[in-house]
């Protein structure tokens, strides 16, 4: 049996328990079965980004349109080149992560699957370990549908649709959420035709008006209430079959197919039945309000807990856990501050808080201010044709409940809304402020404006 200070499962944001308490004196050995960095380093946020900017000034062409401006189309686009930059660069960081941690004396980092044989003892299959604190950091994988044909086919993950062997003509996409309009986005404007379907509808998740003006701006089409009937593969040609929703028997066909429809996750492997650690219907695995399981002195975050499914959101939670176990904070339960999410499609969306559509559901009383990007003068400059900053303010406290962007530099502007809800500003701190005109900022200063216009009218000063 090897003993240690700490064990971590999962070299991906479990690496926030990996070099901190290491600095402070303690042993720590790190596992991890596949690329260090997680998936948002190798096969998610860091190289779709990196293959998502490229895109956008491909783009550009398409906006001096508006202007009357025409710029020549490219004459090339290196595609593979730009992939090819985007995986070497990952290798490097990735490759970065255990050279790092072979230079600290107090770190032993193993690059195996290793799981559960008992309450606190975890094997890689030749030797035993562990810890006196256990970190679950094992995070999510695609999950994949059950269509009939489909397994047997070569369809691609985000995994393959990041690093492709060769870049498609044309490609079906399976699933309309966060990864299937990014990446689907980037292809399009690569100049792949890129096709989507989905059984259910677009983003279903986001609040109700942004999805309403995003359907009206979609960067590719996407057929939604698909009655899925099966994949094939032949001829180097996937066909995907089905009903659309007016029962219309339709085939389409793609040189690729990506499947997005969902994660799962990474627990069916590390043997909890061998504990007292307990996860949901859906497998991910249950904490208190101290991120512990219910096996003393082991503890899960990130994705694989189920609350958020950001690599921000992880962070954050690894961060805590250093100060709960090793600073400062000792007997303080985790309190989440206000956490954002952004989707990095074309036109871009970033929100926080509640939707409208859950203020209603809860029967909470706001007022609801909207202003387009068009209405601002930075809109008049930039020719804006789509877009909008949406608040939702309690109608009892005047803080915001939630706030929905999409349009231009949406990820960037969320910002500010995000600090004042951090620091429980209200309806007047944000109208008080000077804002530089006429600069992005200024659809979210009309967007508040907007509220206090409605608390006129309901006749409250």
């Amino acid at each position: 049996m090897k003993e240690y200070d700490i064990l971590v499962v999962g070299a991906g944001a479990g690496t926030k328990l990996v070099t901190p308490p290491s600095l402070i004196g303690k042993r720590v050995v790190v596992f991890e079965k596949e690329t260090p960095g997680g998936t948002c380093l190798n096969r998610g946020c860091i190289p779709s980004k990196m293959i998502i900017y490229p895109s956008e000034l491909i783009r550009l062409r398409e906006e001096g349109k508006r202007f009357g401006i025409e710029f020549p189309k490219p004459t090339t686009v290196p595609v593979e080149s730009i992939f090819q930059r985007v995986n070497q660069t990952v290798k490097v960081d990735s490759d970065s992560i255990p050279l790092a941690y072979e230079k600290n004396p107090n770190i032993d980092y193993i690059p195996k699957k290793v799981w559960f044989k008992g309450s606190k003892v975890l094997t890689d299959g030749e030797n035993e370990y562990t810890a006196k604190h256990i970190f679950i950091v094992t995070g999510t994988r695609p999950k994949i549908p059950n269509i009939q044909g489909l397994e047997n086919t070569p369809y691609w993950t985000s995994r393959e649709a990041l690093s492709p062997a060769n870049f498609p003509k044309s490609l079906l996409i399976i699933g309309a959420g966060f990864i299937s309009l990014e990446l689907g986005a980037a292809y399009q404007a690569y100049g792949c035709q890129v096709t989507g379907i989905t059984r259910g509808e677009v983003l279903r998740h986001v609040d109700g008006d942004v999805k309403t003006e995003l359907c009206k701006h979609l960067p590719f089409p996407i057929h939604t209430d698909f009655q899925f009937e099966s994949v094939s593969y032949q001829n180097k040609k996937f066909k995907v079959s089905g009903k659309t929703k007016e029962g219309k028997f339709t085939q389409f066909e793609a040189d690729e197919l990506l499947v997005a429809t969902g994660i799962k996750p990474n627990t069916d492997e590390l043997h909890l039945e061998n504990t007292n650690i307990q996860v949901n219907e859906e497998g991910y695995i249950q904490v208190d309000g101290t991120l512990q399981t219910g096996e003393p002195g082991v503890y899960a975050f990130g994705d694989v807990i189920g609350r958020y499914f950001f690599r921000h959101s992880a962070n954050f939670e690894g961060e805590y856990l250093f100060e709960h176990l090793f600073g400062n904070k000792k007997d303080q339960p985790i309190v989440y501050p206000p956490i954002p999410e952004a989707i990095f499609t074309n036109p871009q969306i970033a929100s926080v808080g509640k939707t409208e559509e859950t203020l209603i559901k809860e029967g909470i009383s706001y007022y609801k201010g909207i202003n387009p990007y068009s209405s601002s003068a930075t809109g008049m400059a930039r020719l804006s044709h789509l877009g909008f900053v949406k608040v939702l303010v309690s109608k009892e406290t005047e803080q915001v409940l939630g706030a929905h962007i999409i349009g231009e530099e949406a990820s960037n502007l969320i910002h500010q809304i995000l600090m004042g809800m951090y620091l429980n500003a209200k309806l007047d701190d944000y109208l008080g402020m000077v804002y530089i005109h006429p600069a992005i900022s200024e659809i979210t200063r009309n967007a508040f404006r907007k509220v206090r216009e409605q608390k006129w009218k309901e006749g409250k000063s």
